[in-house]
Protein backbone atom coordinates (compact mmCIF):
# COMPACT_ATOMS: atom_id res chain seq x y z
CA UNK A 1 0.00 0.00 0.00
CA UNK A 2 1.36 3.53 -0.88
CA UNK A 3 1.77 5.88 1.90
CA UNK A 4 -0.20 9.24 2.59
CA UNK A 5 2.06 9.85 5.86
CA UNK A 6 5.42 8.63 6.33
CA UNK A 7 7.45 9.53 9.98
CA UNK A 8 10.75 8.64 10.41
CA UNK A 9 12.24 8.94 13.99
CA UNK A 10 10.67 12.40 14.66
CA UNK A 11 11.21 14.72 17.43
CA UNK A 12 10.28 18.08 18.56
CA UNK A 13 11.37 19.98 21.28
CA UNK A 14 10.60 23.63 22.96
CA UNK A 15 12.62 25.36 24.73
CA UNK A 16 10.54 27.06 27.53
CA UNK A 17 11.83 29.68 30.25
CA UNK A 18 11.95 28.49 33.74
CA UNK A 19 10.01 31.15 35.90
CA UNK A 20 10.62 32.60 38.98
CA UNK A 21 8.05 33.43 41.63
CA UNK A 22 6.69 36.69 43.26
CA UNK A 23 7.51 40.30 41.42
CA UNK A 24 11.11 40.01 41.51
CA UNK A 25 10.89 36.94 39.69
CA UNK A 26 9.02 38.62 36.74
CA UNK A 27 10.89 41.62 36.23
CA UNK A 28 13.47 38.77 36.58
CA UNK A 29 12.54 36.51 33.84
CA UNK A 30 11.92 39.54 31.52
CA UNK A 31 15.68 39.30 31.35
CA UNK A 32 16.13 35.64 31.79
CA UNK A 33 17.94 34.00 29.14
CA UNK A 34 17.12 30.70 31.94
CA UNK A 35 15.79 28.05 29.14
CA UNK A 36 14.72 24.46 29.72
CA UNK A 37 13.91 22.10 27.09
CA UNK A 38 11.03 20.28 26.72
CA UNK A 39 10.60 16.88 24.63
CA UNK A 40 6.91 17.19 23.32
CA UNK A 41 7.63 14.48 20.66
CA UNK A 42 10.71 11.68 20.78
CA UNK A 43 11.63 9.53 18.28
CA UNK A 44 8.09 8.74 16.70
CA UNK A 45 8.00 7.11 13.05
CA UNK A 46 4.60 6.07 11.85
CA UNK A 47 3.46 5.05 8.28
CA UNK A 48 0.24 5.50 7.31
CA UNK A 49 -1.84 4.01 3.86
CA UNK A 50 -3.83 5.54 1.27
CA UNK A 51 -7.45 5.36 2.57
CA UNK A 52 -6.53 4.41 6.08
CA UNK A 53 -8.77 5.50 8.81
CA UNK A 54 -6.75 5.48 11.82
CA UNK A 55 -7.29 6.43 15.68
CA UNK A 56 -4.88 8.48 16.84
CA UNK A 57 -4.77 8.66 20.64
CA UNK A 58 -3.45 9.84 23.44
CA UNK A 59 -3.93 11.16 27.24
CA UNK A 60 -4.21 14.91 27.49
CA UNK A 61 -0.35 16.50 26.90
CA UNK A 62 1.11 12.68 25.56
CA UNK A 63 2.39 14.69 22.21
CA UNK A 64 -0.83 14.08 19.49
CA UNK A 65 -1.74 17.69 18.75
CA UNK A 66 2.39 18.74 18.69
CA UNK A 67 2.54 15.63 15.97
CA UNK A 68 -0.60 16.74 14.08
CA UNK A 69 0.76 20.10 13.84
CA UNK A 70 4.22 18.43 12.39
CA UNK A 71 2.44 16.75 9.52
CA UNK A 72 -0.35 19.67 8.54
CA UNK A 73 3.15 21.71 7.88
CA UNK A 74 2.50 24.64 10.96
CA UNK A 75 5.47 23.01 13.25
CA UNK A 76 9.13 21.99 11.95
CA UNK A 77 10.25 18.63 13.40
CA UNK A 78 13.49 19.56 15.83
CA UNK A 79 14.78 16.17 14.08
CA UNK A 80 13.63 13.21 12.12
CA UNK A 81 12.42 12.79 8.26
CA UNK A 82 8.38 13.51 7.63
CA UNK A 83 6.76 13.43 4.05
CA UNK A 84 3.13 13.68 3.86
CA UNK A 85 1.65 13.07 0.25
CA UNK A 86 5.23 12.93 -1.04
CA UNK A 87 6.03 16.93 0.10
CA UNK A 88 8.11 17.98 3.30
CA UNK A 89 4.65 19.95 4.94
CA UNK A 90 6.85 22.61 6.32
CA UNK A 91 9.04 23.96 3.61
CA UNK A 92 5.90 23.24 1.45
CA UNK A 93 2.57 24.42 3.33
CA UNK A 94 0.92 26.25 0.72
CA UNK A 95 1.02 22.90 -1.62
CA UNK A 96 0.53 20.57 1.60
CA UNK A 97 -3.19 22.72 2.95
CA UNK A 98 -4.28 22.70 -0.45
CA UNK A 99 -4.57 18.74 -0.03
CA UNK A 100 -5.40 18.02 3.57
CA UNK A 101 -8.78 19.00 5.02
CA UNK A 102 -8.45 19.58 8.72
CA UNK A 103 -11.44 19.88 11.68
CA UNK A 104 -9.93 21.23 15.38
CA UNK A 105 -12.20 22.02 17.83
CA UNK A 106 -14.27 25.00 17.77
CA UNK A 107 -12.40 26.71 15.16
CA UNK A 108 -14.35 26.84 12.05
CA UNK A 109 -13.68 27.38 8.65
CA UNK A 110 -17.34 28.34 8.16
CA UNK A 111 -18.66 32.32 7.85
CA UNK A 112 -20.47 32.69 10.75
CA UNK A 113 -23.60 34.88 8.96
CA UNK A 114 -23.85 33.27 5.67
CA UNK A 115 -25.84 29.82 4.77
CA UNK A 116 -24.25 27.23 4.67
CA UNK A 117 -24.13 26.90 0.78
CA UNK A 118 -22.75 30.04 0.41
CA UNK A 119 -19.55 28.81 2.71
CA UNK A 120 -19.45 25.82 0.34
CA UNK A 121 -19.24 28.75 -2.89
CA UNK A 122 -16.56 30.41 -1.13
CA UNK A 123 -13.90 27.48 -0.36
CA UNK A 124 -14.94 26.19 -4.03
CA UNK A 125 -13.60 29.19 -5.30
CA UNK A 126 -10.51 29.16 -2.64
CA UNK A 127 -9.56 25.60 -3.22
CA UNK A 128 -10.41 26.18 -7.40
CA UNK A 129 -12.53 23.24 -7.41
CA UNK A 130 -13.89 22.54 -10.93
CA UNK A 131 -17.78 23.33 -11.17
CA UNK A 132 -18.44 19.74 -12.15
CA UNK A 133 -16.41 18.63 -9.23
CA UNK A 134 -18.03 20.52 -6.60
CA UNK A 135 -21.40 19.77 -7.59
CA UNK A 136 -20.69 16.03 -7.69
CA UNK A 137 -19.41 16.21 -4.17
CA UNK A 138 -22.64 17.73 -3.32
CA UNK A 139 -24.46 15.37 -5.13
CA UNK A 140 -22.67 12.54 -2.41
CA UNK A 141 -23.66 14.81 0.66
CA UNK A 142 -26.85 14.44 -0.29
CA UNK A 143 -26.72 10.60 -0.57
CA UNK A 144 -24.60 10.12 2.74
CA UNK A 145 -27.10 12.63 4.94
CA UNK A 146 -29.77 14.97 4.78
CA UNK A 147 -28.23 17.87 4.31
CA UNK A 148 -31.29 19.93 2.81
CA UNK A 149 -32.68 21.51 6.14
CA UNK A 150 -28.54 23.16 6.79
CA UNK A 151 -27.80 24.04 3.26
CA UNK A 152 -29.57 27.64 3.56
CA UNK A 153 -29.16 28.12 7.13
CA UNK A 154 -26.84 31.11 8.36
CA UNK A 155 -23.74 28.53 10.64
CA UNK A 156 -24.71 31.35 13.42
CA UNK A 157 -28.19 29.61 13.83
CA UNK A 158 -27.56 26.10 13.76
CA UNK A 159 -27.08 23.51 16.35
CA UNK A 160 -23.67 22.25 18.00
CA UNK A 161 -24.13 18.70 16.22
CA UNK A 162 -25.18 20.97 12.65
CA UNK A 163 -22.49 22.88 12.86
CA UNK A 164 -19.63 20.08 14.03
CA UNK A 165 -20.93 17.91 10.90
CA UNK A 166 -20.91 21.36 8.26
CA UNK A 167 -17.70 21.75 9.13
CA UNK A 168 -17.12 17.93 8.37
CA UNK A 169 -18.58 18.60 4.72
CA UNK A 170 -16.23 22.07 4.11
CA UNK A 171 -13.57 19.74 5.59
CA UNK A 172 -14.26 17.15 2.55
CA UNK A 173 -15.50 19.61 -0.24
CA UNK A 174 -12.03 20.18 -2.02
CA UNK A 175 -11.23 16.34 -2.09
CA UNK A 176 -8.47 16.52 -0.21
CA UNK A 177 -6.03 13.29 -0.07
CA UNK A 178 -5.77 13.27 3.78
CA UNK A 179 -8.60 14.56 6.43
CA UNK A 180 -7.47 15.13 10.15
CA UNK A 181 -10.61 15.45 12.50
CA UNK A 182 -10.07 16.21 16.44
CA UNK A 183 -13.15 15.32 18.41
CA UNK A 184 -15.26 15.30 15.71
CA UNK A 185 -18.06 14.18 17.88
CA UNK A 186 -17.56 15.93 21.10
CA UNK A 187 -20.45 16.91 23.30
CA UNK A 188 -23.19 15.46 20.54
CA UNK A 189 -25.87 13.27 21.31
CA UNK A 190 -25.97 9.75 20.46
CA UNK A 191 -27.85 10.79 17.45
CA UNK A 192 -25.77 13.15 16.05
CA UNK A 193 -23.10 11.46 16.44
CA UNK A 194 -24.18 8.05 15.05
CA UNK A 195 -24.87 10.71 11.98
CA UNK A 196 -21.65 11.93 11.81
CA UNK A 197 -19.49 8.50 11.76
CA UNK A 198 -21.69 7.33 8.91
CA UNK A 199 -20.66 10.30 7.00
CA UNK A 200 -17.00 9.87 7.98
CA UNK A 201 -17.26 6.83 6.97
CA UNK A 202 -19.04 6.86 3.99
CA UNK A 203 -16.25 9.94 2.53
CA UNK A 204 -13.35 7.63 3.06
CA UNK A 205 -15.06 4.83 1.17
CA UNK A 206 -16.48 6.99 -1.53
CA UNK A 207 -13.38 8.94 -1.92
CA UNK A 208 -10.65 7.04 -0.66
CA UNK A 209 -9.48 10.00 1.73
CA UNK A 210 -7.13 9.05 4.46
CA UNK A 211 -8.76 10.40 7.96
CA UNK A 212 -6.36 10.67 10.72
CA UNK A 213 -8.91 10.75 13.80
CA UNK A 214 -8.14 11.87 17.36
CA UNK A 215 -10.67 11.41 19.76
CA UNK A 216 -11.48 10.42 23.22
CA UNK A 217 -14.40 8.58 22.67
CA UNK A 218 -13.85 5.36 22.26
CA UNK A 219 -17.74 4.60 20.39
CA UNK A 220 -15.73 6.95 17.02
CA UNK A 221 -12.42 3.95 17.82
CA UNK A 222 -15.21 1.38 17.32
CA UNK A 223 -16.74 2.32 14.79
CA UNK A 224 -14.54 4.02 12.46
CA UNK A 225 -10.77 2.75 13.06
CA UNK A 226 -9.59 -0.76 12.52
CA UNK A 227 -6.20 0.84 13.20
CA UNK A 228 -5.00 2.68 16.08
CA UNK A 229 -2.05 4.27 17.04
CA UNK A 230 -1.47 5.08 21.03
CA UNK A 231 1.04 7.89 21.88
CA UNK A 232 2.23 8.88 25.46
CA UNK A 233 4.88 11.16 27.31
CA UNK A 234 5.85 11.70 23.42
CA UNK A 235 6.46 8.04 22.47
CA UNK A 236 4.49 6.24 20.47
CA UNK A 237 3.38 2.76 22.87
CA UNK A 238 0.95 0.93 20.38
CA UNK A 239 0.57 0.94 16.86
CA UNK A 240 -1.83 -2.09 15.30
CA UNK A 241 -5.58 -2.64 14.83
CA UNK A 242 -8.00 -3.22 17.47
CA UNK A 243 -8.71 -6.74 17.73
CA UNK A 244 -4.82 -7.59 18.24
CA UNK A 245 -5.58 -5.14 20.90
CA UNK A 246 -8.11 -6.67 23.08
CA UNK A 247 -6.03 -10.20 22.93
CA UNK A 248 -2.96 -8.54 25.04
CA UNK A 249 -5.48 -8.40 27.86
CA UNK A 250 -7.13 -11.38 26.63
CA UNK A 251 -7.69 -12.31 30.61
CA UNK A 252 -9.67 -9.53 31.64
CA UNK A 253 -13.37 -9.40 31.59
CA UNK A 254 -16.02 -6.81 32.50
CA UNK A 255 -18.25 -8.43 35.17
CA UNK A 256 -21.95 -6.48 35.64
CA UNK A 257 -23.89 -7.16 38.75
CA UNK A 258 -27.68 -5.94 38.97
CA UNK A 259 -27.69 -5.68 43.03
CA UNK A 260 -31.20 -5.98 45.07
CA UNK A 261 -31.76 -2.27 44.54
CA UNK A 262 -31.45 -2.10 40.87
CA UNK A 263 -28.38 -0.43 40.34
CA UNK A 264 -25.66 -2.03 38.42
CA UNK A 265 -21.85 -2.48 39.49
CA UNK A 266 -19.57 -2.57 36.91
CA UNK A 267 -15.60 -4.05 37.54
CA UNK A 268 -12.90 -5.08 35.34
CA UNK A 269 -11.35 -8.39 36.49
CA UNK A 270 -8.01 -10.19 35.37
CA UNK A 271 -8.88 -13.77 35.16
CA UNK A 272 -4.90 -14.57 36.17
CA UNK A 273 -5.08 -12.92 39.69
CA UNK A 274 -8.95 -13.39 40.91
CA UNK A 275 -11.67 -15.73 40.09
CA UNK A 276 -15.16 -14.40 38.77
CA UNK A 277 -17.26 -16.61 41.25
CA UNK A 278 -14.98 -15.76 44.83
CA UNK A 279 -15.73 -11.95 43.13
CA UNK A 280 -19.54 -12.88 43.01
CA UNK A 281 -19.43 -14.84 46.30
CA UNK A 282 -18.25 -12.30 47.99
CA UNK A 283 -20.47 -9.61 46.95
CA UNK A 284 -23.35 -11.41 47.50
CA UNK A 285 -22.56 -11.89 51.18
CA UNK A 286 -22.75 -7.83 51.03
CA UNK A 287 -25.36 -7.18 48.73
CA UNK A 288 -28.12 -9.94 47.22
CA UNK A 289 -27.37 -10.32 43.19
CA UNK A 290 -30.14 -9.98 41.07
CA UNK A 291 -28.37 -10.62 37.67
CA UNK A 292 -24.56 -11.05 35.84
CA UNK A 293 -23.63 -10.23 32.48
CA UNK A 294 -19.95 -10.92 31.97
CA UNK A 295 -18.34 -9.06 28.58
CA UNK A 296 -15.36 -9.14 26.93
CA UNK A 297 -13.24 -6.21 27.64
CA UNK A 298 -14.13 -2.90 25.77
CA UNK A 299 -11.88 -1.03 23.78
CA UNK A 300 -12.57 1.81 26.10
CA UNK A 301 -10.92 -0.43 29.34
CA UNK A 302 -8.20 -1.72 27.66
CA UNK A 303 -6.70 1.99 26.45
CA UNK A 304 -7.14 3.12 30.14
CA UNK A 305 -4.82 0.23 31.12
CA UNK A 306 -2.26 1.11 28.58
CA UNK A 307 -2.31 4.92 29.60
CA UNK A 308 -1.92 3.79 33.44
CA UNK A 309 1.04 1.69 32.18
CA UNK A 310 -0.09 -1.99 32.95
CA UNK A 311 1.53 -4.58 31.33
CA UNK A 312 -0.69 -6.54 28.63
CA UNK A 313 -0.69 -10.55 29.09
CA UNK A 314 -1.30 -12.35 25.49
CA UNK A 315 -4.02 -14.62 25.24
CA UNK A 316 -2.27 -16.71 23.13
CA UNK A 317 1.48 -17.54 22.42
CA UNK A 318 1.20 -16.74 18.48
CA UNK A 319 -0.18 -13.39 19.23
CA UNK A 320 1.84 -10.40 17.69
CA UNK A 321 4.03 -7.63 18.90
CA UNK A 322 2.17 -4.67 19.43
CA UNK A 323 3.91 -2.67 17.39
CA UNK A 324 3.28 -3.55 13.66
CA UNK A 325 3.67 -0.60 10.48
Amino acid sequence: MENAITMKNICKDFKVLKRHEGLKGSIRDLFSRDYQTISAVKDVSLEIGKGEIIGYLGPNGAGKSTTIKMMTGVLEPTSGEIIVNGRVPYKDRTANSEHIGVVFGQRSQLWWSLPLIESFKLLRDIYMVPKKEYESMIELYRSLVDIEPILHKPVRQMSLGQRTLSDILAAFLHNPDIVFLDEPTIGLDVAMKAKIRDLIRGLNQEKGTTVILTTHDMGDVDALCRRIVIIDKGQKIYDNDIDHLKTYFGSYRTLRMRLSDDTWEERVIDETKEDVMDVILKKQKEQKIKDIQLQEISTEEVIKKIYAGEEAEPSSENAPAPEAN
